[in-house]
C-alpha cells in the first residue's frame, strides 16, 4: 500500500493571505509539498494585456516568505503556478524578483525552477495556418488578424513541465499560467499516485478553504493523497469540509458536471464518490483521467480596444428612478447629436445599481424597489481625450436633464468624489480564447533554472 502523500495549499491565490495560526497546523501535519495556485482569469482581460498582477506585490511577498521560509526549514519544494497572476513573461519576472529578495533576505539557498508561458505570435500563427487551433465555445473562430493586434498570449500548461523541473531537483518553482489543479498534483504524479485523484484533489486545493464552510480564500487546506481516495482537511478550527461543500466545489467552474477537460485529457467524475470521514474530513474515490487521442493546451489572449473614463454618480429622486430608463436613453441620443460631426468611435454604458447593474438583461426583477440607486457612467473610445470628452458631456447632460415632472433646478445626480471623472486607461478584451494542439507537453513550456544564494 502506498504512504499517503501530504499537499498544503496555503491561499486560494497567492497574496490573499492566511492566518499564521492555520499555516502552523498545516506544517504539523508534514506535508511533502506546498503548493499555491497565483492567478486567475476572473479579474479580466486588463491584467494579462497590461502585464500587471491583480495581487498586491507587498501582500505576495508577506505569504511567499512564510512559505518558503518553512518549505526551505523542512527540505520540500514550493509549487507557484500562475505567477503574478496572469503567468505571462512580466507576470512571472515579479515574482521571480519577489523570491530572489526573500532569498538573499533570508540567507537561503535554493535551485529555483523557472517555467515560462508566455508564447509568441509567430508561433501562433503558425500554428493556425497548420490547423491546430480551434475554438472554445463560445469564441469565434481565430484570425490572423486577432493574432496581431492580440497584446500578450500565454499558454495554460499541464504537469509535464512542472514534473521536469521536480525532476531536476528544482526546490521552488514558479511556473506562468498554468492550469489550476497541476501545482498540486505534479508531485503526486511524478511519485506514481493516481493522475485522476492527483487531478481531482488539486482541482479542490487550488481554492484552499473556498472547498469548506462556512468558505474562505483566504485560509489553508490539506489533502492528503493515497493508492485509491483522496482526502481534504480545513486547518481551521472554524470551518469543516462536508460532502456537499467538497461535491459543491468540485462542479465549481465547470459545464459538464461529469467532464473537466484540461491539457492531454479529461477528468471523468462519473463514478465519484464523496465520504464524510470525520467531523470535518471528506474522503473522496472513484475520478478518473482519461488522456486525449491528441495533447491540447488552452490559450488565451487580450488586446488593447480603447482608453476608459467613468462617472460615479446616486440619485434618490423617485421622479428621476420612475423613469430612468427613458431617460438614459435620451441622454444617450443628446451626446450622438452632439458629437455627430466629430464622427468619434465610442462606446457609451450605464451600470444602474438598484435595478439591473449586475445581471443585466438577465435580471428577473423588472421593478426598482429601492428609493435611491447609483449610476455609473462609463465611456470607452480610441484615445483618452475622446473618452475623457464623451463621459464629461454624459455627465453634464444627465445632470441637468430636464425629465417630465422634474421638481429640482439644481441637479439630479449627487457625486460622492470630486473630480466626478475617473480616467481608468487602457481597456483591454480577451482575443484569444483557444485551443492548440501541441506535439509534446513541454513543447510551449521551457524552463529556466536559477541557484539563489550562490555567490
Amino acid at each position: 500500500m502506498m504512504r499517503e502523500l501530504r499537499v498544503l495549499s496555503p491561499t486560494a491565490i497567492l497574496g490573499y493571505g492566511f492566518p499564521m495560526e492555520s499555516f502552523i497546523e498545516g506544517m504539523k501535519r508534514k506535508p511533502h509539498v506546498i503548493a499555491v495556485d497565483a492567478g486567475s482569469t476572473d479579474p479580466g482581460p486588463y491584467y494579462l494585456g497590461a502585464g500587471i498582477p491583480f495581487t498586491d506585490e507587498t501582500a505576495v511577498k508577506r505569504d511567499l516568505t512564510i512559505i518558503i521560509r518553512e518549505a526551505r526549514k523542512n527540505n520540500i519544494p514550493v509549487i507557484i503556478g500562475s505567477a503574478g497572476g496572469c503567468g505571462g513573461k512580466p507576470h512571472v519576472q515579479e515574482v521571480v524578483n519577489i523570491v530572489k529578495s526573500i532569498g538573499k533576505e533570508n540567507d537561503l539557498l535554493f535551485k529555483m525552477a523557472i517555467i515560462h508561458a508566455e508564447i509568441s505570435k509567430e508561433l501562433v500563427l503558425n500554428k493556425l495556418e497548420e490547423g491546430k487551433i480551434s475554438a472554445l465555445y463560445p469564441a469565434p473562430v481565430l484570425t490572423k488578424r486577432e493574432i496581431e493586434k492580440t497584446e500578450r498570449i500565454v499558454g495554460q500548461m499541464g504537469i509535464e513541465p512542472i514534473i521536469r523541473a521536480l525532476e531536476e531537483e528544482a526546490e521552488v518553482i514558479i511556473a506562468g499560467r498554468a492550469y489550476d489543479p497541476t501545482v498540486f498534483a505534479a508531485l503526486a504524479v511524478k511519485e506514481g499516485y493516481d493522475t485522476g485523484l492527483a487531478l481531482h484533489m488539486g482541482k479542490i486545493l487550488e481554492c484552499a478553504s473556498i472547498a469548506a464552510t462556512p468558505g474562505s480564500g483566504s485560509d489553508c487546506m490539506f489533502g492528503y493523497l493515497g493508492e485509491d481516495y483522496f482526502k481534504l482537511e480545513p486547518l481551521n478550527p472554524i470551518r469543516k469540509c462536508t460532502t456537499l461543500s467538497v461535491a459543491a466545489h468540485t462542479l465549481y467552474e465547470k459545464t459538464n458536471p461529469y467532464v473537466l477537460p484540461g491539457p492531454g485529457g479529461v477528468l471523468d467524475l462519473q463514478e465519484t464518490k464523496f465520504e464524510q470521514e470525520t467531523d470535518n474530513i471528506v474522503k473522496v474515490t472513484g475520478s478518473k483521467f482519461i488522456p486525449s487521442q491528441v495533447y491540447t493546451i488552452k490559450l488565451e489572449g487580450a488586446k488593447k480596444i480603447g482608453f476608459r473614463t467613468i462617472s460615479i454618480a446616486g440619485t434618490r429622486d423617485n421622479i428621476m428612478i420612475s423613469q430612468i430608463d427613458s431617460i438614459i436613453d435620451e441622454v444617450k441620443e443628446r451626446v450622438q447629436d452632439n458629437f455627430k460631426e466629430a464622427d468619434y468611435k465610442y462606446y457609451l454604458d450605464f451600470k444602474v445599481y438598484g435595478k439591473d447593474a449586475v445581471m443585466g438583461c438577465l435580471e428577473a426583477v423588472n421593478s426598482i424597489n429601492s428609493h435611491e440607486i447609483g449610476i455609473v457612467i462609463e465611456a470607452v473610445a480610441d484615445t483618452q481625450k475622446i473618452a475623457n470628452t464623451i463621459c464629461s458631456f454624459t455627465r453634464s447632460t444627465m445632470l441637468h436633464y430636464g425629465y417630465s415632472g422634474r421638481i429640482s433646478t439644481a441637479g439630479n445626480l449627487a457625486f460622492p468624489y470630486s473630480p466626478s471623472d475617473f480616467k481608468a486607461g487602457e481597456v483591454y478584451e480577451f482575443s484569444i480564447y483557444h485551443i492548440v494542439e501541441v506535439d509534446d507537453p513541454y513543447e510551449l513550456f521551457p524552463i529556466d533554472y536559477i541557484d539563489i544564494g550562490e555567490t
